[in-house]
């Protein structure tokens, strides 16, 4: 008598907040985020063993708006991610930095002087980026897909797509691989991938190399 197959496993769900049972220190931000000027790809989690629900208020810092904080799908934040956004910015050009107007009471006559400082616009973290602990973003800043960021670094700076970049300010240690591979891998895009391709073709996406992952592509 022939042995059942065992049925199949649950898709993964990208609207769970733990997505690993017993670990709640691991959030999909998809889920948690409420604010309108966040924007998170589905399976983007951050990893905190103290506040990972409060990501939105003690890792995104100074977000007045209107600048938008845009993350892709597939991306790993290690604890204490820091996101800084435009709204800590500060006039430079007087002969004070401090900003009076926020105090309150007279000085918020003069709100108009900041308001209007200038902007280097949304912060875009591509997808499938690995950032490690500690690391701090400055305003405007753009990721490109497939990076890896060390832990500690400092984010001044765009980031090109499947580049290595630690340090303070962050610098280009190196590529992923080589240029002709970067260019076919954004090309391929399989975070765009549905999810049952993705599911059937995580080994390869995983371990394969860019050839194989061209001739399952559902492109």
């Amino acid at each position: 008598m022939s042995t059942p197959s065992p049925a199949p496993r649950a898709l993964p769900d990208p609207t769970v907040l733990h997505p690993m049972p017993g670990q709640e220190r691991v959030v999909l931000l998809k889920p948690l985020i409420t604010s309108e000027l966040i924007e998170v790809g589905e399976f983007s989690y951050y990893d905190d063993p103290d506040a990972a629900t409060e990501f939105e208020t003690r890792n995104v810092l100074y977000h007045y708006g209107p600048e938008k904080l845009r993350i892709g799908r597939f991306c790993a934040f290690g604890t204490g991610v820091r996101f800084i956004m435009n709204g800590a910015n500060h006039r430079m050009d007087g002969a004070s930095t401090f900003p009076f107007p926020i105090m309150g009471g007279a000085w918020a006559d003069h709100f108009d002087l900041i308001t209007g400082l200038p902007s280097r616009g949304d912060t875009v973290i591509g997808h499938d980026v690995w950032f490690g602990n500690g690391v701090t973003v400055m305003p405007g800043v753009t990721v490109g897909h497939g990076a890896v960021v060390a832990t500690g670094a400092v984010l001044t700076d765009d980031v090109p797509p499947y580049a290595i970049v630690g340090g303070n300010p962050a610098r280009v240690i190196r590529s992923r691989f080589e240029p002709s591979v970067v260019e076919r891998l954004v090309e391929l895009a399989w975070w765009d991938w549905p999810l049952e391709t993705v599911t059937e073709h995580v080994r390869l996406i995983m371990s394969g190399s860019v050839e194989a992952l061209e001739r399952v592509s559902p492109r």
